[in-house]
Parts: structure tokens; C-alpha cells; sequence
């Protein structure tokens, strides 16, 4: 059985959900307690560090929400939050799905879900690649700052990896561009040759992006408009759940996965 002062305290604090700063008045219509009552919890949160009260009598939340919000970032483990989601993925639309981090120049392999189809793309977990080639490390670089990306493209050793590896600064920002536009990426024979992926970033509370989550298959499989238009929707779709599991806002994610061809 629910306590009904927990369930009420729980009630104030919700109000902070849509506003930034919150009268008595607006906790009293948003709870329906009385004023008496409402006035009483809210300044008992505000004695625990829950909420902060100014001098014209308005709340806000505590900065408490600031140390707790950093503890469940710093705690919250990526590859476990999304391999149920990679797993759906890979179960619904037959292709790998793999799932990537940045480290300095590269990107990192740290959780996939095989595809069950006899033709594949073999990924490794702990592979590296470069982030100006294939879908999935590109994803990540297209949505650093412009500051970040001007760096890295200069740092790079750029290495024909495939057919089709990007191979200036030219080439890259071309299909940054391109990415932005689309909201996803698409590569095909950059990291190995006959192999495509497609790839959408996963946002962090800040809206950092923290990872890159990817299709990848043999190129023949992803020639077809139709087919590819699938698989961008879902993994977009997918990403936006992630990140907002990982505290994204609704307004980044908004501006984040739109769909274009």
C-alpha cells in the first residue's frame, strides 16, 4: 500500500516537470491539497534540499537533484540499457546491430546483436575504427561541435580502409552534412568493401552525444530505398528511447530524430 505523504510529496515535485519556478498556488492546483497542507510539505522538501525557496516565495528544485541526476549518469551502463533494444532490432529486421562509444580519434565496438542470416558483416566487440569512416563512427563525429569536429578532421590520418573510405577533410564534412540533413548516417564499402551501415547518434542528459547505434550488412541488402527507409525509422525510434532513458530532454531528442531521405 502506497503512503499517501510520499505519494503527495512526489505530486510537489512533479509540478518541476513544466516549470522552472513554482508559487503555492500552482502546487495546491497541481496536488489539490489544501493550502495548509501543501505550505507544510513544501516546506518540508524545501528543509531537506528537495526544493529551494526565493524570496518572492517561489519554488524550484534543489540543486540535491543535481548530485543525484550525475550519480545515475555516471552509474547508468550503456550496453546494458540498450542490448534489449539492439536484440528487437536484429529480431525484427534480420541485420546486425552494433553499438559504439568515442575513444579520443576512434570509436569503439563495445556491444552487437549477429544477425541470424548466413551472409554477414563479422563485427568484434573492442574493434576500433576511425571516426571520419563507416556510418557508426561518423554518426559520433557528425554531432560534435563544429570547434571538435575542425580539430579532429585535422588530427586524422586519413587511410583507405575500403572502396569508399573518406579520404579529406573535403569528403568528410561533405557527408556530415549530408548525415545533419537526413538525421542518420549511411555508408557503404568505408570500413570494408560490399558492406553497408546505417547509424544514428544516442544523446546523453546534456545532450552530449555518447554513442552511435548502427544496422550493418552486406551491401546488396542495402541498396533498397524502401529497406533502407525501415531501418532508419526504427533505429531512430530506438535511439530516442535510449537517450531518453539516459535523461535527454523531449525538446533534444525532437530536434534530433527527424526522418528525411
Amino acid at each position: 500500500m502506497l503512503n499517501k505523504t510520499v505519494v503527495k510529496s512526489m505530486e510537489i515535485l512533479h509540478v518541476f516537470y513544466d516549470k522552472e519556478t513554482a508559487s503555492l498556488a500552482d502546487i495546491m492546483e497541481h496536488t489539490g491539497l489544501p493550502k495548509t497542507s501543501a505550505h507544510r510539505m513544501a516546506e518540508t522538501l524545501v528543509e531537506m534540499g528537495f526544493l529551494e525557496k526565493s524570496e518572492e516565495h517561489k519554488y524550484r528544485l534543489g540543486l540535491i537533484f543535481l548530485k543525484f541526476g550525475s550519480l545515475v549518469a555516471e552509474r547508468l551502463d550503456i550496453r546494458e540499457l540498450a542490448f534489449p533494444f539492439m536484440q528487437s532490432l536484429r529480431d525484427t529486421y534480420g541485420e546486425a546491430v552494433n553499438l559504439i562509444v568515442r575513444d579520443g580519434l576512434e570509436a569503439v565496438y563495445v556491444e552487437k546483436a549477429d544477425t541470424k542470416e548466413r551472409i554477414r558483416v563479422f563485427t568484434q566487440i573492442g574493434r576500433r575504427a576511425p571516426l571520419y569512416a563507416g556510418a557508426c563512427p561518423r554518426v559520433i563525429f557528425s554531432y560534435l561541435t563544429e570547434d571538435e569536429q575542425q580539430q579532429l578532421a585535422d588530427e586524422f590520418q586519413y587511410v583507405a580502409y575500403a572502396d569508399q573510405t573518406p579520404l579529406s577533410k573535403s569528403e568528410l564534412f561533405d557527408k556530415v552534412r549530408e548525415t545533419r540533413e537526413r538525421g542518420w548516417a549511411l555508408s557503404h564499402s568505408e570500413l570494408e568493401s560490399h558492406s553497408s551501415a546505417i547509424a544514428v547518434p544516442v544523446i546523453d542528459h546534456n545532450g552530449a552525444v555518447v554513442a552511435g547505434l548502427s544496422f550493418v550488412g552486406p551491401q546488396v541488402r542495402f541498396n533498397e530505398q524502401t529497406h533502407l527507409e525501415k531501418l532508419a525509422r526504427a533505429l531512430q525510434s530506438v535511439g530516442r528511447e535510449i537517450s531518453l532513458q539516459l535523461g535527454a530532454k523531449e525538446e533534444m531528442v525532437n530536434a534530433l530524430y527527424r526522418f528525411k531521405l
